[in-house]
């Protein structure tokens, strides 16, 4: 029989190391706490502003031919206002007003809307046109136009419409059939809600003369301002080694500066 003594004792329990808790996860900062809903909320009104800015107030457009010199020439940058006679859902707060002869507008070219046009307002609806010998007169009175180039010489159907022959080579056909039922006495008579419109480089445009009027609905703006202008750089023969390419770039970076019309920079048009 063991000795109770004996029986009573335990073996001792070594002391527990204080309990070490692991490192805690670092919390993620809350969306308002980082800035980051601030920077977002900021970025949305910026696309807001901008995406209203060019839907109706101001939109930039690139000059790619001769058609209005020396108006506007190949090169030119402009800014175009939306607000001044556009249409659009904002109609009832816009301050739009109405085409004038004479005006220069931009406008979806109407045998193809997805291209922009830009061209001057001659005939407004219910006027009267003619050209006799290149010049234009409008209800039987001749039109001042002091910003008119004529470079080529005379054709008989650009020059003297609509009373020319009845066809042309870059007439639209849909235009040359509608075209004669509404000439009266030698005069082409504007319709509702339609503008007759020419390029100020009267033998070198496609315009109304071609292919038909321009209906109110597709005037998208007046240009306001051309705000960087550059001439065409002379093509480069083409490069078919690196040395080549890094020649062709070095020579175009240094005519860019001589490039620049720097006279027509923040110009406004007129």
């Amino acid at each position: 029989m063991s000795d109770p003594q004996e029986e009573t004792a335990v073996t001792p329990v070594p002391p527990l190391e204080p309990a070490v808790e692991p490192p805690a996860a670092p919390r993620r900062k809350r969306l308002t706490d980082s800035g980051s809903l601030g920077t977002i909320q900021s970025l949305v009104g910026t696309i807001t502003i901008a995406v209203f800015v060019i839907t109706f107030i101001v939109q930039a457009f690139t000059i790619p031919s001769e058609s209005m010199e020396k108006t506007l020439l190949i090169g030119d940058y402009l800014l175009v206002d939306k607000a001044h006679f556009g249409t659009g859902r904002a109609h009832w707060f816009m301050p739009y007003q109405s085409l004038k002869r004479q005006e220069i507008i931009v406008f979806r070219y109407p045998v193809h809307p997805s291209m922009y046009f830009v061209k001057r307002v001659i005939g407004l609806p219910g006027d009267r046109i003619r050209l006799i010998n290149k010049r234009v007169y409008v209800n039987g009175e001749r039109l001042t136009e002091n910003y008119v180039v004529y470079s080529k010489p005379f054709d008989a159907y650009r020059d003297n419409f609509p009373d020319g022959p009845w066809w042309a080579f870059d007439i639209d056909a849909h235009w040359a059939i509608e075209m004669h039922k509404l000439i009266e006495d030698k005069q082409l008579i504007v319709p509702q809600d339609c503008y007759f419109v020419m390029g100020d480089n009267r033998d070198d445009s496609s315009d109304s003369r071609y292919w038909g009027f321009v209906p109110r609905e597709n005037v998208v703006g007046q240009p306001l301002l051309i705000y960087f202008s550059m001439r065409a750089g002379e093509l480069q023969p083409p490069a078919t080694s690196v040395s080549d390419k890094l020649l062709n770039l070095v020579l175009r970076l240094e005519h860019a500066f001589q490039d620049v019309r720097w006279n027509r920079v923040v110009r406004l048009v007129k």
